[in-house]
């Protein structure tokens, strides 16, 4: 059994020691062994460090000498090492740095990449009070010349290969430029003494440098697998390894990088004038500078775009979220003139400006600023466009601007709402119809009220915000062929009464379908009930009266009507100009109830449960025309019946039936006599056939 080195004898002491210190209360560094590999390292000495004077020792242990600390005297400084304290709650940092530097290392280094370290030493850090050692730390400085910290990089430009001949990145561990990376075998700055401390620990997979792995179809890859199929060795593939499959799969992008500015606006001076031959549905509409009109509007990302074109006939409504801080306003739309060939000039928006009466409903997490002596500025909270066209012109431009004005640095959140409508020059209000005369996809449930004089309403569901309360919940109209659920939250007391509960989810419910009759087509008139309106068929909700004997106790509530079901009925009524037309043959309003109890955690708290009462809107298509019955043979014999065999030979030639619906028919039918003229010029061409000519000749 040998002798260990004093340097690892006297670590294991100090291991010892620091941990019963740190038992016993007393003064210790925390670590008290630390390995230096870098130009600074620091540590902790805890406990009663007051009065505690730190001292540096170089150990000089090649001869197995180890020399007794002394610390009776202050010595923080060598000839190249400087030890740093700096106090703070009955903790003292200590740190230790080389104070020659590391380009010292390249200045004594004839080789750039010399394997062995550039500082070898052991330092003893003492920590004293008056004279005796109180504490140690021992430092094991190895440090290496490394020529990416002490060389200056090459300015040379990099070359890249050919991707699709070599891989781009050979070998992706390789980080550090002039430097061996360790468990990186694939560096080729690593010598092969260096690569053998590490061989059984290198990375492996891409990362690793395995860029090129062979792919399943390669024959070779099939000796070193045992699960390959008994054909595989009569159609895998004899190619070498450099020819690998993943390559070519890169960017052919430009080599060198292209210098460019830090800020730019793109601007499209490109923009396409169609306002001279007048606009057609989709065409953005331009101004007599030859430029978009524009308004903000929702991308599919589901960000603003400040300057999106408006398109001629769409209509949109969309909600922005802007950071007050950042927000800067939109040039005025007052000087924007609509180019209006057709017309012979050209629009000019009429704007009527309105004040915001409920700030909080637009700007939330609002910061009071310090200086409100500021002067304040406008914000447009919400704008609505109308649009009045004609043929293929734009006729009107009627804008409403409501605005809100605020401190100078006021800080918060702020919502805009833009709202862009196309009206015919010919209707004397804004009424906007849902359809002409069947309904368009994605347009308002047309509805009126009989029981009040203004009778024009629509049919509702929540839109809940915030934590989903119903108090809090704002309505959005339901649209024709879309199936929707939504919902809120009741806040339920655990005292409440059951039936005054029962009346308010029915008043919850019922302030969805404030409508008496719905339009039968997108285009009924208002006024005349006989023009297809259909009255709404309501299944009533539960008596709200007396409770159940079993409700009796307290948080417990039968019967609450909690769901809302519509129901409506819709169907094909023809085309007009090959465009189908949809109408409704019905609507029913069905409630649901549930059984409430409150929900008690360990202890039952007087605090508001929540209670979730929902809506649902289903769109039932009815066929225009009934099927046709089965006949006693298609039930019977289900040979050639699709649904019932995995064969179908009544879809044969498929491209050619009825169910094929990706292309028109009389195209089908070209490419099928088309695909026939090949086969019967192949039938005549085949070597039979001119066997059989021969021996007829």
């Amino acid at each position: 059994m040998g002798f260990q080195s004093p340097a690892a004898l006297l670590l294991r002491l100090l291991l010892l020691q620091g941990v019963l210190r740190l038992v016993w209360g007393d003064l210790a560094f925390i670590p008290p062994f630390i390995r230096m590999s870098g130009p600074a390292v620091s540590a902790s000495l805890v406990g009663d460090t007051e009065g505690v004077t730190v001292s540096l020792t170089v150990l000089q242990d090649e001869a197995g000498i180890l020399p007794v600390p002394t610390c009776g005297v202050l010595s923080n400084e060598t000839e190249d090492w400087s030890v740093t304290v700096t106090p703070g709650a009955k903790v003292l940092e200590v740190t230790v740095r080389w104070k020659r530097g590391l380009d010292w290392c390249s200045s004594n280094e004839t080789d750039s990449f010399a394997e062995s370290p550039c500082i070898l030493q052991t330092l003893l850090v003492s920590a004293s009070r008056n004279s005796p050692c109180l504490a140690h730390l021992l430092i094991q400085v190895e440090i290496y010349a490394n020529s990416s910290l002490t060389h200056n990089a090459s300015e040379n430009v990099t070359v890249i290969p050919n991707q699709v001949y070599q891989p781009l990145g050979p070998c992706p561990c390789n980080l550090t430029a002039g430097a061996c990376d360790v468990r990186c075998c694939c560096d080729q700055e690593c010598s092969s003494n260096l690569t053998e401390l590490f061989r059984l620990s290198c990375f492996t997979g891409v990362f690793g440098g395995d860029v090129s792995p062979p792919f399943d179809q390669l024959c070779s890859a099939g000796t070193t697998t045992h699960s390959v199929p008994d054909w595989f060795p009569f159609l895998c593939v004899q190619s070498p390894l450099a020819n690998t499959p993943f390559l070519g799969y890169f960017y052919h992008g430009a080599v060198s990088p292209k210098q460019e500015s830090s800020f730019e606006v793109y601007v499209d001076t490109d923009a396409k004038d169609f306002a001279d031959f007048g606009y057609k549905q989709g065409d953005p509409i331009m101004t007599v500078k030859k430029a978009y009109f524009t308004i903000p509007q929702m991308s599919l990302t589901g960000q603003c775009m400040q300057n999106a074109p408006v398109a001629f006939l769409h209509n949109f409504d969309v909600k922005c979220v802007t950071d007050l801080e950042v927000y800067q306003e939109r040039d005025g739309i007052i000087n924007a003139k609509i180019k209006n060939v057709a017309l012979g000039g050209t629009v000019t928006p009429k704007v009527i400006y309105e004040e915001a009466t409920d700030l909080d409903k637009f700007i939330t997490n609002r910061e009071t600023p310090l200086n409100n002596r500021s002067a304040p500025r406008i914000v447009n909270v919400e704008e609505h466009y109308i649009f009045k066209w004609n043929n293929n012109t734009i006729s009107d431009i009627n804008v409403r601007i409501i605005r809100a004005e605020i401190n100078a640095h006021q800080k918060g959140i702020m919502t805009q709402r833009f709202v862009v409508k196309f009206l015919s020059y010919n209707s004397g209000n804004e009424e906007e119809l849902s359809g002409n005369p069947g309904y368009q996809l994605g347009k308002p449930v047309r509805a009126l009220n009989t029981n009040r004089m203004n009778n024009v309403t629509t049919l509702y569901l929540w839109q809940s915000a915030g934590r989903g309360l119903c108090t809090s919940a704002t309505f959005k109209p339901i649209l024709f062929g879309e199936d929707v659920l939504s919902g809120c939250l009741l806040e339920v007391g655990i005292n409440e009464n059951c039936t005054q509960l029962r009346e308010n989810a029915v008043e919850r419910l019922d302030s969805l379908i404030q409508a008496t009759h719905v339009a039968m087509r997108g285009n009924s008139d208002y006024t005349d009930l006989s023009d297809g309106w259909l009255e709404i068929i309501r299944v009533d909700a539960p008596d709200p009266g007396a409770d159940p004997p079993a409700s009796s106790l307290n948080g417990i509530c039968l019967d609450v009507p909690a769901r809302l079901s519509i129901r409506i009925l819709i169907s094909d009524a023809g085309a007009v100009e090959g465009i189908t037309q949809q109408e409704i043959l019905g609507v029913e309003t069905r409630f649901s109830s549930v059984n409430w109890q409150y929900q008690c955690g360990l202890t039952c708290e007087h605090k508001a449960d929540l209670l979730p009462i929902s809506a649902s809107v289903q769109f039932i298509k009815i066929p225009a025309q009934l099927p046709r019955p089965l006949t006693r043979f298609q039930i019977n014999y289900t040979e050639y019946d699709c649904n019932r065999n995995e064969v179908c030979w009544p879809q044969l030639l498929y491209p050619w039936t009825q169910y094929y619906q990706g292309e028109p028919h009389s195209q089908c039918v070209a490419k099928g006599l088309l695909l026939l003229l090949f086969l019967t010029l192949a039938m005549f061409l085949s070597n039979p056939w001119t066997r059989i000519c021969k021996a007829y000749s």
